[in-house]
């Protein structure tokens, strides 16, 4: 009981919690010394996952550019456009960035454009003039076989230019359904604090079910990204690879983003926003467009049966009277 006592008594009361306050502060001023820098671990396992990613990627581009040059050199094209010195006649930019945006980016595909720019129209004319001198051998004179078989010629000189067309646009129309969907992928990665490289990576994996050429840029995107001394070049890379204007103003947002240090978050997010509008205002647009189209095949098609249906029994009836 006295012990109690002396305890309830104010001056042990205050020196108890005097006691306890210091010991608090003590606590309070040596927690920060005692705990792990989070931030810094978390960086340093940025850095190394990025610097993992990068020997990934070069690797595997160095691996390719091996097989390509053992394979370089060697077949019917390559011989017939190294006999031909068709590099110096054909060969320019603008048929190598068509190809990269057709999906046809080694240098065996270029060889082969370039000898199917001489083959196909030679062929072609060819198999005109042969045409023409049995079948026709009535109808046309030497003269005009030969006017039929320059025309072959020049037709069959825009016959690969044309493949190549198609292939771009088929490639285009799949990037530019799925590109909606990826950059709110890749805006949702970007949010839950990935880098680029990684976050474009796990994109790719994610579309490759809904695009496959649109994952295969984004893979080549972060293998450049990797690779390139300039991140910068990477991501100009893959707006002419695509060239679809609507890959070019995220790749323009992502580049002034790492410039000038602003979030990559809120500039994606306005440009997902901006997409979606755009998505919806093309879908009404073609919805708008519907009836002018269905003019016609209503005109030939329904009308014709409707009057059938209509004035049929009248006819018969008539016919039928007389």
């Amino acid at each position: 009981m006295e012990m109690i006592a002396s305890l309830l008594q104010a001056e042990t009361m205050v020196t108890v919690l005097a006691a306890l306050a210091a010991f608090a502060t003590v606590i309070t001023v040596a927690a920060p010394f005692f705990e792990n820098d989070k931030l810094a671990s978390r960086i340093k396992f940025v850095a190394t996952e990025r610097d993992k990613l990068k020997a990934q990627q070069r690797a595997s581009m160095e691996a390719g550019a091996s097989r390509l040059r053992d394979k370089q050199g060697t077949g019917i094209y390559a011989q017939l456009v190294q006999m031909l010195n068709l590099r110096n006649v054909f060969e320019s930019e603008t048929s190598r960035e068509k190809l990269r945006q057709a999906g046809l980016r080694s240098e065996r595909h270029l060889t082969m454009f370039l000898a199917l720019r001489v083959i196909v129209p030679l062929v072609l004319a060819i198999i005109t003039f042969i045409y023409c001198s049995t079948t026709f051998a009535n109808r046309f004179t030497p003269g005009m076989r030969v006017a039929m078989a320059m025309v072959a010629l020049v037709v069959g000189s825009y016959v690969p230019g044309v493949g190549v067309t198609n292939i771009i646009n088929k490639r285009k129309k799949s990037i530019k359904g799925a590109w909606s969907d990826a950059l709110d992928l890749l805006l949702i990665c970007i949010e839950s604090g990935m880098a680029l490289e990684p976050a474009m990576q796990r994109v790719s994996k994610e579309i490759g079910s809904q695009s496959v050429p649109l994952a295969e840029e984004m893979q080549l995107t972060v293998a450049e990204l990797a690779y390139l001394p300039e991140r910068r070049k990477a991501l100009d890379n893959l707006s002419k690879r695509t060239g679809l204007e609507t890959v070019k103003s995220v790749v323009t947002a992502l580049i002034q983003a790492e410039r000038y240090g602003t979030p990559l978050g809120s500039a994606l997010r306005v440009l997902a926003e901006e997409n979606r509008k755009d998505r919806l205002a093309e879908a009404e647009k073609k919805a708008a467009a519907l009836p002018p189209k269905l003019t016609v095949p209503m005109i030939l098609f329904f009308l014709p049966v409707i009057f059938v249906i209509i004035l049929g029994p009248s006819v018969i009836m008539v016919t039928g009277a007389k």
